[in-house]
């Protein structure tokens, strides 16, 4: 098993804070970056789920957890735990104005020792950050690999 230490991956976009907190939450972007529906109530103890159509054609979540805190547009956490899985690690952003960017810090962190989709999450996100930065500073976006 690799080491699952904490992730931690830093961008900076090229819009105001308000926008970039928008691509995180928004049903369009949501839809263009991952061709899902995002489901959350964004206040603590609120639920956050990524919804989509599996590769049968069934409804499917992607991606479920618990929202830990919440502090539009400069700071969102939540548990997360793909598909079914009841094994959560916590993902922490916060979006800090910086100029005419946003700098987007995202830790992902509180792995469980045997959590099997570390190195596909650790692979995953800079992809995720890649897209919707392309999405926020050009209105277009490409598709996942």
């Amino acid at each position: 098993m690799a080491d699952q230490t904490a992730l931690h991956f830093v961008f900076y976009i090229a819009a105001p804070v308000e926008k970039v907190w928008e691509g995180f939450v928004s049903q369009e972007s949501n839809q263009a970056i991952f061709g899902a529906d995002f489901e959350g109530e964004l206040k603590p103890g609120g639920t956050m789920k990524w919804v989509g159509v599996g590769s049968d054609g069934k409804r499917v979540t992607f991606v479920h957890g618990e929202v830990l805190k919440a502090e539009p547009p400069k700071l969102l956490q939540y548990t997360f735990a793909m598909g079914k899985s009841e094994m959560f690690s916590r993902v922490t952003l916060e979006l800090t104005q910086e100029s005419e960017a946003t700098k987007v810090s995202v830790t992902h962190d509180r792995w469980a020792e045997d959590d099997g989709r570390y190195n596909a999450i650790a692979d995953g996100w800079p992809r995720i950050l890649s897209r919707l930065k392309t999405l926020i500073e050009t209105g277009k976006t490409f598709k996942p690999h």
